[in-house]
């Protein structure tokens, strides 16, 4: 299917509980097609799921930012990275990438994520605690999606949470659409710098945080570098609160939406991350990382991808593929969704993944254990959304109990 001015990236998502008719049209249509994105660039979408894993677990596509074709969703993506000194892991290919995720997976390891666990749960609590002694109607955004992650993302990092509020700012400017590209990439420019002055810290004064575990690990090996060691504070600290922070909204409007759904958990907590995974997979938040431009030409669906062309794998409608997961539209927690690609799939699959699933896992069970008669104050399909921001989370949650 040849690009058109009506298929254009990215689109917005208005309601959580459907997705937008252009990813049904193009997922029902053609394995691949091309569309418009910002820049005025073509590239291709990969819209099913089969296409979407076999595009993410071959080399031949690579995540290079810097190559001239890589498909930015956002305008001004290609302009950010005139103010990096390095690549992020994100966007390295092997080998480059796999020596680098080495050097950083064992702080995401099960054992060590397990080992997190009765902090976490402190957090939530004390959260929860800090909801129900306030007034009502609260906002369940502000009291407990973003707080959860951004303290955790904070604790396991090194990062003063009194800069939370500077940090966040920051991160919603890169990724809110109708942010311009010069304040991109002002946003990007000062989170960098404060970042800079944190590492610089740690530098003389090691402490026992990621960063700072990483800094002493590296110089004995005779690989520290002050700013990859940047440049990896930045990828954890942006992808660390932003994404679980719209998941735990999502999730809990999911559960508020679907009670006889929400009793499956609250009768057998076992089944909670098998929950979990349902509502990832339905709710789907980040599609901006599973961009990537062919090496050299590859058929995939049996259509030929171009060396040099861009590549956009559609996370959100590849997990909705009937195909793969029969009515997807309905939301059903024992389905056992494990297969979706909320994640990601193949080499750059989600170094945090484990995190999440443990912060999502806790605050449902704690939420709705704590908070038995929470009432979501709006019916979902008038939510206040973030209609222009590329991850899909909400401004607001009024909620009462």
């Amino acid at each position: 299917m040849t690009a058109t001015e009506e298929l254009h990236m990215p689109v917005a998502r208005t309601c959580p509980f459907s997705q937008p008719e252009q990813y049904v049209r193009m997922r029902e249509e053609s394995a691949l097609t091309r569309v418009r994105i910002p820049g005025g660039k073509e590239a291709w979408v990969a819209s099913r799921h089969e296409e979407a894993r076999q595009i993410l677990g071959d080399r031949r596509f690579s995540s290079d930012r810097f190559l001239p074709n890589f498909p930015f969703l956002a305008e001004g993506g290609a302009a950010i990275l005139t103010n990096t000194k390095q690549k992020a892991m994100i966007g390295m290919d092997a080998p480059e990438h796999g020596e680098a995720r080495r050097a950083v997976l064992g702080e995401f390891t099960v054992k060590r994520v397990e080992a997190m666990r009765p902090r976490i749960q402190e957090i939530v609590d004390g959260l929860i605690d800090e909801l129900l002694a306030g007034p009502k109607p609260a906002d369940l955004v502000e009291k407990l999606s973003l707080p959860v992650p951004s303290l955790v993302i904070c604790e396991l990092l090194g990062v003063p949470y009194t800069d939370h509020d500077y940090f966040q700012e920051r991160t919603m400017a890169l990724i809110r659409r109708s942010t311009s590209v010069e304040d991109r990439i002002k946003a990007s420019a000062e989170l960098r710098e404060y970042l800079s002055g944190l590492v610089a810290a740690k530098e003389k004064a090691p402490s026992d945080d990621l960063l700072g575990r990483q800094i002493v690990k590296r110089r004995e090996e005779g690989t520290y570098d002050h700013d990859a060691m940047i440049g990896l504070a930045f990828l954890l600290l942006v992808a660390g609160h932003e994404t679980t922070a719209n998941m735990i909204s999502l999730g809990t409007i999911g559960l508020l939406e679907n009670p006889g759904q929400r009793a499956t958990i609250e009768a057998d907590p076992g089944k909670t991350l098998l929950a979990v995974e349902e509502l990832l997979r339905y709710f789907t938040i980040v599609e901006g990382a599973t961009a990537r431009v062919a090496t050299e030409d590859v058929e995939i669906g049996g259509v030929t991808i171009k060396a040099g062309e861009g590549v956009l794998v559609l996370g959100y409608a590849a997990n909705w593929d009937p195909e793969v997961f029969e009515s997807p539209e309905k939301l059903d927690l024992e389905r056992g969704a494990r297969h979706h690609v909320a994640f990601g799939f193949g080499p750059h699959q989600c170094l945090g993944q484990n995190l999440a699933r443990m912060e999502l896992q806790i605050v449902f069970d704690t939420l709705f254990r704590r908070v038995p008669t929470l009432t979501c104050m709006l019916p979902a399909d008038e939510l206040p959304v973030k209609k222009d921001a590329t991850i899909f989370g909400l401004y607001q949650l009024p909620v009462t109990w």
